[in-house]
């Protein structure tokens, strides 16, 4: 595919770009998943500021980052999304359609449906991208089926070992853990982490240690989690504060030296 002008994002400063651009040649715009899937449409027009008389624009930044943390607005606006995908199925059930509401649906922990709706994308023979393949072994992990999650999971990483920021190789090895391979699942691991930072994967190689009765190596990598901490800008802290609880919480349980 070619193209004289690449636009990364669909947001509507991508769209504004595109549309200048009308008649200068092929334009190609790249999105993370639907044409939908985007914080431009979810905030359907609306525009939060200071504007109450007992508001300042910095409690109106508080309350902003302090949200996210709790995850209301992106549940808020996933549900919206949700109940809107399902109606629009009913009357077109494209692969695209199909593909973005799986998405919502893993993205809310719903697998089960998630995964039932990209093994129709994947039927159509719509599937043109390593997406709904990676998505669905995402959905096989959190319904434990290890079998399923590595068939998908080593198809993505054959194709493309740094898929998703090197996160599809940490979370096949993941998979080999949780299949009860931990020779193939410790070389993956070892792999990963030598070209990731993912918290994820640190923290899933942690426990996969762990699990191995090599709990020195399972603080080490626990410990690295939280060594990123003191860096890290605020809402980044935020971001990954899930990870560092967990990290915690394996500490914790690993025995003492």
């Amino acid at each position: 595919m070619q193209a004289d002008f690449l636009i990364v994002g669909s947001g509507i400063a991508a769209l504004r770009a595109a549309a200048s651009l009308e008649g200068a040649g092929d334009v190609l715009v790249l999105t993370k998943a639907g044409p939908h899937a985007g914080n431009t449409d979810y905030a359907q027009g609306g525009i939060a500021a200071a504007v109450g008389p007992d508001d300042t624009p910095d409690l109106h930044f508080a309350d902003t980052m302090a949200a996210p943390e709790e995850g209301a607005f992106d549940a808020m606006g996933r549900r919206r999304r949700i109940r809107h995908l399902e109606a629009v199925v009913l009357d077109n059930p494209a692969a695209g359609n199909l593909e973005e509401l799986a998405d919502q649906y893993l993205d809310e922990g719903r697998y089960a449906p998630a995964r039932e709706l990209y093994d129709k994308v994947i039927a159509s023979g719509r599937a043109n991208t390593l997406h709904p393949y990676y998505r669905r072994g995402l959905a096989a992990l959190g319904l434990d089926d290890a079998p399923a999650a590595l068939a998908d999971l080593e198809s993505v990483v054959a194709k493309d070992p740094k898929y998703d920021f090197h996160r599809a190789i940490g979370l096949l090895a993941h998979a080999h853990a949780r299949a009860g391979d931990p020779d193939k699942a410790d070389a993956l691991f070892k792999d990963a982490t030598a070209i990731s930072t993912l918290s994820e994967t640190y923290y899933n190689y942690a426990c996969f240690l762990h699990s191995q009765q090599r709990n020195a190596g399972a603080r080490e990598w626990a410990r690295q989690i939280l060594a990123k901490k003191p860096t890290m800008p605020g809402y980044l802290r935020r971001r990954e504060r899930p990870w560092f609880r967990k990290a915690n919480a394996l500490l914790l349980r690993l025995p003492s030296n």
